[in-house]
């Protein structure tokens, strides 16, 4: 009787094994949420590494697990590929924000176009942001090198005080660059209030992991934090696939 108890209970363990084996989704979703409730969880599949999953959040950013949810790590993961050190999570991290900024409306942006496009640049920006400034006195530049320029608002201390109100004026103008050059060359800009994207913008700059100002997002969504030279960044955003 006891071998038949024995055997009962370690039937029952591997049965539970084997079904969180066979549902890691359900496994490691469970556990995360346990952690932190309101864990944004998008998706969990496989990754490219046997036996570990990637757990893609909301904003692009990635966590690994084992199958049964025990083990989580967060950082880099690396594939070598013809001597060379592939970042997998970069790339993966670079293809969600992509596409969250991609769903974003060029109306609800202030746009910079170049007269012969090669491709464009996001940058999230605050009025009142000395390298915003510096890195919009060369907006003219990055157009000649064929370098879109797209602003979106991330007003960094929140949705209070001056410079929110300042992007709201300048999302609200009739003519959004002509407001931008004011409030990037520190010129008071019309108060203007109407409904406007502020909010939201700042609120997907948060999700994507855009800490400061300026925050530039390539085309392949590769995030820059902070100023670059306009060569360098046209370079860059050039080279961008």
């Amino acid at each position: 009787m006891r071998f038949t108890r024995i055997s009962a209970a370690v039937a029952v363990a591997l049965a539970s094994t084997f079904a969180l084996a066979a549902d890691p989704d359900q496994a490691i979703r469970k556990n995360l949420l346990s952690i932190q409730p309101d864990m944004p969880i998008e998706a969990i599949a496989e990754s490219p590494m046997p036996g570990l999953y990637q757990v893609q959040l909301k904003g692009g950013r990635q966590l690994y697990a084992s199958a049964d949810g025990q083990f989580v790590l967060q950082g880099y993961l690396y594939q070598f590929k013809d001597g060379q050190a592939v970042n997998l999570t970069e790339q993966q991290e670079s293809l969600a924000i992509a596409k969250q900024i991609n769903d974003v409306p060029a109306k609800e942006m202030v746009v910079f176009p170049a007269q012969q496009a090669k491709t464009h640049i996001t940058v999230f920006t605050d009025t009142d942001c000395g390298y915003c400034q510096k890195l919009h006195s060369e907006v003219p530049e990055l157009n000649k090198l064929g370098v879109e320029v797209r602003y979106l608002a991330f007003p960094r201390q929140g949705l209070q005080g001056a410079a929110y109100k300042e992007l709201v004026s300048v999302w609200c103008a009739k003519d959004r660059q002509a407001a931008m050059d004011l409030a990037k060359a520190r010129k008071d800009v019309p108060e203007a209030q109407c409904d406007n994207p502020v909010a939201q913008q700042y609120a997907l700059g948060q999700m994507i992991g855009v800490n400061g100002t300026p925050a530039i997002v390539l085309a392949n969504g590769k995030l820059i934090p902070g100023y670059q030279p306009a060569p360098q960044l046209a370079q860059q955003a050039l080279e961008a696939k």
